[in-house]
């Protein structure tokens, strides 16, 4: 009797077949190239690490992370982000190198999956941190690169919608005061895009007409560079002031890059990364309905590291990339050349010939050859009759 599970994958596992992973391939080499000549450095750490260092400092929920025991009962995780390692190895095997560090990564990371619900349970990344400038033109930097890298993948259109979480966190705290339960209630509402659920639990909450107003005015900033003066004029907030100022200032650095035009703004913007401090970003491309990359400014993250660096950096989801870039219709094979026992030699001197011109060639018996759906760029028939084909 065969196993049940014998074709089955561990829930979120996904096989990754050769067309999507050689557009994958292509991908993030047009991406690391690009964020290799902004001269960031390229790095890889384990794929497994310590639960109560890189798993508690991730900010992932402890439902999604894939644990394990050592041989000494120490518990590990798989790593659930890329940042954390990075931050661990920038405190300590990189901190005698100086600041800023401006490092790169590729590589898998695993969150477990409750129900299957289309979401993977291994994903790959491609990202950059830039850590040890505490200022705008490092945020400029970062999200200029996130911009360059998805169009030098080939990616035409996309938007980032770029928020502070020091407004949104400002305007809470001049609202709701002392409350902190309130504000992590609403904090909620708004990481979640619960637009219904936020205006029902602020019709239940005990306000004044004008904060009521204001807080509603919260979920309509959003829009172009103007919307930052309208968010300005709806608050006292020491901290929801800093936050326009440095947007604004953000803005016209981006129209130095000349990246400006994939840029907008959204003040309720939330992650679910809890140790972001300042500007934050998520990109969406059409035709795709989940987050395509993210990042900002985290400065609470190196501390868990015992180092008071601080940081911001983006994060590419690959195979959302491969997705919004519809590549599929503009596949090109191999080259097939199929021989018969007696020519042989010159198949492979044909073959040969053609990898050195940097094709792909695939030198195959045609007594074993069956037809498929496979799509070549040409068929070259060395065989009784046979004849190349275009």
């Amino acid at each position: 009797m065969a196993n049940r599970l014998m074709f089955e994958k561990p829930l979120g596992m996904r096989d990754t077949l050769p067309f999507f992973y050689q557009q994958k391939r292509k991908a993030r080499e047009a991406v690391s190239n690009k964020i290799e000549s902004w001269g960031y450095q390229f790095l890889d750490t384990p794929m497994m690490e310590y639960l109560e260092t890189v798993g508690e400092a991730s900010a992932i929920e402890e439902t999604q992370l894939f644990k394990l025991l050592d041989q000494q009962g120490h518990t590990l995780v798989l790593r659930p982000d890329l940042t954390s390692p990075i931050a661990r190895v920038a405190a300590s095997q990189l901190k005698e190198q100086g600041y800023p560090l401006r490092l790169s990564y590729d590589g898998p990371v695993f969150r477990a999956q409750q129900i299957e619900g289309g979401k993977p349970a291994q994903f790959e990344q491609v990202g950059v941190e830039y850590i040890g400038e505490n200022s705008i033109y490092a945020d400029a930097e970062v999200i200029a690169l996130q911009i360059e890298t998805l169009k030098a993948a080939g990616l035409n259109e996309f938007q980032l919608t770029v928020g502070h979480i020091g407004y949104v966190k400002g305007l809470l705290k001049e609202v709701f005061g002392d409350e902190e339960e309130t504000q992590e209630e609403f904090l909620r509402y708004l990481y979640r895009k619960n637009y219904v659920g936020f205006r029902k639990a602020l019709e239940q909450v005990e306000l004044s007409g004008e904060n009521k107003a204001r807080m509603k005015q919260l979920l309509s900033l959003r829009g172009q560079k103007d919307v930052l003066a309208t968010a300005e004029e709806i608050t006292t907030n020491g901290a929801c002031h800093r936050a326009t100022r440095e947007l604004k200032q953000l803005q016209n650095l981006l129209e130095s890059y000349g990246v400006s035009e994939y840029v907008s703004f959204d003040l309720n913007l939330i992650s679910h990364m809890s140790y972001y401090t300042g500007i934050l970003f998520e990109g969406y491309a059409p035709h795709l309905g989940s987050l395509l990359c993210n990042g900002g400014r985290y400065d609470q993250l190196l501390p868990s590291f015992q180092s008071t660096a601080s940081a911001t950096g983006f994060a590419i989801r690959v195979d959302r990339l491969v997705e919004a870039m519809e590549q599929h219709a503009d596949q090109v094979g191999p080259v097939l050349v199929m021989y018969e026992p007696h020519t042989f030699d010159q198949g492979l001197q044909v073959a040969q010939e053609l990898r050195a011109e940097g094709e792909q060639v695939i030198l195959q018996n045609k007594a074993y050859y069956e037809e498929g759906q496979n799509s070549y760029k040409q068929v070259i028939d060395l065989t009784e009759g046979g004849a190349s084909v275009e």
